[in-house]
This record gives structure tokens, sequence and C-alpha cells, in this order.
């Protein structure tokens, strides 16, 4: 009889122990398909370069490529996307197999220092316009200094898509 109870309680421990495994996996199984964060955690991506890039270069989707990320003590301020380098031109060096930080890349100047542009004056309903010449290299929207072809008096002013400069009133 003792042999008997022996057995029936090893028995029923062990049902338990796979009643306790059965509800543990069900469990997973659950939190698997309803929590696809839980199971599946999409890995970050940067956008790493496949040959140098020099500075003043245009970094275009062909001369790069998207990995994960398997470092988890990166730091932040690197392109993680194809839509973040879309057209940007290169300030420094990037080699190959480096992440590109952010700070490294400027958008196309739409003026150059130099070159002869449109000065553009509003005012209500009075308008002027002169040639002038950029005193630096800049982007669409910043504030630069533009000397004026015919006078010589330097102005500053926002630089525009279409390449002009509007000056603003001192």
């Amino acid at each position: 009889m003792t042999f008997r109870r022996s057995v029936d309680i090893e028995a029923s421990q062990a049902g338990r122990a796979f009643k306790a495994r059965r509800l543990a996996a069900g469990v997973l199984l659950a939190a698997t398909f309803l929590l696809p964060s839980a199971g599946h955690a999409e890995r970050p991506t940067a956008v790493i370069p496949t040959q140098t890039i020099y500075p003043g270069e245009t970094v275009d989707a062909s001369r790069v490529e998207v990995v994960d990320v398997t470092n988890p003590d990166l730091a932040d301020g690197y392109v993680r996307t194809l839509n973040e380098i879309d057209g940007k031109v290169t300030k420094r060096t990037l080699l190959p197999g480096r992440v590109i930080l952010v700070s490294a890349l400027r958008e196309q100047y739409a003026v150059e220092r130099g070159s002869t542009v449109r000065l553009v004056f509003s005012n209500g309903g009075l308008t002027i316009s002169a040639a002038g010449s950029p005193l630096q290299d800049a982007a669409v929207g910043e504030l630069i200094r533009a000397r004026n072809i015919d006078t010589g008096v330097i102005v500053s002013g926002t630089v525009m898509a279409d390449g002009t400069i509007h000056v603003v009133a001192k």
C-alpha cells in the first residue's frame, strides 16, 4: 500500500508540474501574438556609407546602406533612415561602416559666395530690386550679408528658394 501511495503522490506532483508548464507556455504564446512588441521588438536602424564620402559631396542612396543597430550603448544623434539624408551635403569625410552623424550633414547651398544674385526689398507696395553678391554661402532660410554691386552697400537678407535674397529693413 505504501508503494501505491508514493506513486500516487509522485503522479499528482508530476501532474501539477505539467499543468504549470502548460499554463506558462500558453501565457507566453498569447503574449507573443497579442503583444507583438514583447516578442519581436524592432531594432533601431542606422545609415552607414558603403564607400568613403568626402566633404562637399551630395549623399545619395546608392552610396549608403541601412543596417540594424546591435550596440545598445550607441549615442543618439545619428542618421536612422534614408529620408534624413535625401539631398544633403557632407560637412566632413564619412568613412565606410561608420554611422553618419546628423551634425555631419547640411542642406545644399541656394547661393554661393561671389556669385551674382537678385536683392529684393519690399515694404508695403514698394519693391526695389538690384544685383548683389553674397558674402558667404547659404542655404534657403538663412540670414546672410550681401553687397549691392551698383552701390557697394552691404545689406542683410534672407535667402529664398528661388535664389533671391529678401533684404530686411534696418
